[in-house]
């Protein structure tokens, strides 16, 4: 199979209409890569949909548009994570009157025999199940960890002193996404009771109290698409459909007419909904509001009208204003 060099590659782009040449462009087509860069921005959301380029200054400024939206999102989704955990911890500990582990499973998680008033035994029978699961992901990290001599979870095995792992601990260990599956198989009480903690108590709209895990899963496709690189300025990385109750409740709280997370306003809202619910100032979050104007803005000005009408929806400015209205 031939291959081509990069002066082949910047020959084959000229001759699909993107313009590209001279020694800085080529080192900006070596530094970001023929098939990660060109290949990869060359479209929105779809291959399909490709973006009218026509020179390779538009493709290098869409590289760096998303990478500086990766460098703005990563800080905050890892305070959101850290903060989740701890406002969750609080809340089992105090259901629980223990770190052990055991007792978070005892009477913390939902079973067999701790399911809802009114439950079907079928529904009895997967509140069991995702028990069972959870229990043996949990054992899973916490054999890694050892394996691996990680001192969060060997320094509870080594010392004469500790009985097992304290919740705190495993929490420490575990990825945004299973620890979202741990938390959505908490009994009602337990997760009503970091709903409160969380401020997402809308009982109306989150009737069975699964806003706290099913907003971490949104964040966590975000988070992982940051953490291995990969495009996050046309949501490509959205995995899962927002429920009803994920919709309306952002909706009501912000103002909004709709709410979808096809673009990555719609993940800026639900982070900002945190960061407002956790108090953080609103001297911050607007900070955070403008980078990502200026972000959008210093891109809007690097591509042609046809590449930003596309990148950049329309009502982005719309739903700003409502966003800087509700902090």
């Amino acid at each position: 199979m031939s291959y081509k060099t990069t002066d082949g590659l910047m020959r084959h782009l000229r001759d699909n209409g993107i313009g590209i040449s001279g020694s800085l462009q080529k080192r900006q087509l070596m530094n970001t890569g023929y098939f990660h860069g060109y290949k990869g921005y060359r479209f929105f959301n779809s291959p399909n949909n490709r973006l009218p380029f026509s020179s390779y200054d538009e493709v290098y400024a869409t590289v760096q548009f998303d990478a500086k939206l990766k460098a703005l999102f990563y800080e905050k989704i890892m305070f959101i994570e850290t903060a989740v955990k701890n406002y969750a911890l609080e809340c089992i500990l105090g259901i629980d009157n223990s770190e052990s582990i055991q007792a978070m499973y005892d009477k913390a998680v939902c079973g067999f025999h701790s399911a809802p008033a009114g439950a079907s035994s079928k529904e009895k029978k997967k509140h069991q199940a995702d028990k069972l699961t959870l229990q043996s992901k949990i054992q899973a990290y916490l054999s890694r960890a050892y394996k691996e001599s990680n001192p969060k979870i060997t320094h509870f095995y080594n010392n004469l002193g500790y009985s097992g792992v304290p919740i705190w601990a495993l929490f420490e260990i575990m990825t945004l996404g299973d620890f979202a599956f741990l938390l959505s198989c908490l009994t009602f009480d337990a997760r009503d009771s970091i709903s409160k903690k969380l401020g997402m108590h809308n009982g109306a709209i989150d009737t069975n109290r699964e806003l706290i895990y099913n907003y971490l899963y949104t964040l966590k496709d975000l988070r992982n698409a940051i953490a291995h690189n990969s495009v996050v300025f046309d949501t490509r990385f959205r995995k899962i459909d927002p429920s009803k109750a994920m919709r309306l409740n952002l909706q009501h709280e912000i103002k909004l007419p709709y709410v979808n997370f096809k673009t990555l306003t719609d993940y800026l809202i639900l982070v900002c909904y945190y960061l407002k619910n956790m108090k953080v100032s609103k001297t911050e979050i607007k900070a955070f509001i403008r980078e990502y104007e200026r972000i959008l803005s210093e891109y809007q000005a690097s591509v042609s009208p046809a590449v930003s009408a596309i990148v950049i929806h329309p009502d982005t400015a719309n739903r700003l204003t409502a966003l800087k209205n509700y902090i």
